[in-house]
């Protein structure tokens, strides 16, 4: 039995993964801010299996109370996956809005530590765990321009995810990342039509990632399979970033 707990888990991306992973007995605790009800055809197909969260991310406080909560009823889980981010904005770095940026990095990193912070040492004491988190290509040599706020956030998780593969490595905790390119959810609600047409035809494949593509490679880092896999940055681009 898996305990998996995702945050994020309201996208496309983890209403999908829940749905590709779940097998009979597992638990997976689900995170939303405001958006549950994308996850309740989840709960209905799985009933009693998913135990859904409404949590700020951006609010220290809320997380902590989040993580008693999940530490009172299950402990520590086995597999962590975290998918949140605020949706790109692209600016002119003169009008760097810095309390979006603010709010992105609690969201995005800030929540990320205190999460590993609780249950990661538990992972090592069971000497097991399998930790996921969602980053972008734009990480992947030269960023797209005018989105100074979200590539900072996307690098600073990513040196979270080292500095927790070179602790935790030893204790059996594999830590990894996936890096898609431009994926088409509804993420990209607030970036213009042409913006998303051409980086399709920028794409070797000539389009946009899909949520069916950046699916399997989480679920692959999350398997057994993957047990000596650690500190990987997967790229999922269709050849459009190549490490």
């Amino acid at each position: 039995m898996a305990t998996y707990l995702i945050t994020g888990a309201t996208s496309d991306v983890g209403c999908r993964l829940i749905e590709s992973i779940i097998a009979p007995q597992d638990i997976v605790i689900a995170q939303g801010c405001g958006d549950l009800k994308h996850l309740a055809p989840l709960c209905q197909k799985f009933p009693g299996q998913i135990h859904t969260y409404d949590v700020d991310l951006s609010d220290d406080s809320a997380v902590d109370v989040f993580i008693s909560h999940v530490s009172e009823r299950f402990g520590a889980p086995t597999h962590f996956v975290h998918l949140p981010a605020l949706r790109v904005v692209n600016t002119k770095f003169k009008n760097f809005d810095m309390d979006r940026f603010e709010t992105d990095l609690h969201i995005q990193v800030h929540s990320a530590l205190r999460l590993s912070r609780a249950f990661l040492p538990a992972m090592a004491k069971a000497r097991f765990g399998r930790v996921v988190f969602m980053l972008t290509s734009y990480i992947i040599g030269v960023p797209p321009k005018n989105t100074a706020a979200y590539v900072t956030a996307k690098h600073a998780l990513l040196g979270l995810a080292k500095s927790l593969c070179a602790d935790y490595a030893p204790f059996g905790v594999t830590v990894n990342c996936v890096a898609p390119y431009m994926m088409e959810t509804k993420f990209l609600s607030d970036t213009p039509d042409l913006v998303v047409q051409m980086s399709a035809e920028a794409n070797p494949m000539k389009r946009n990632a899909r949520v069916e593509d950046v699916v399997p490679a989480i679920r692959f880092l999350l398997s057994d399979e993957a047990g000596f896999i650690s500190g990987v940055t997967l790229p999922v681009t269709g050849g459009a970033a190549i490490l």
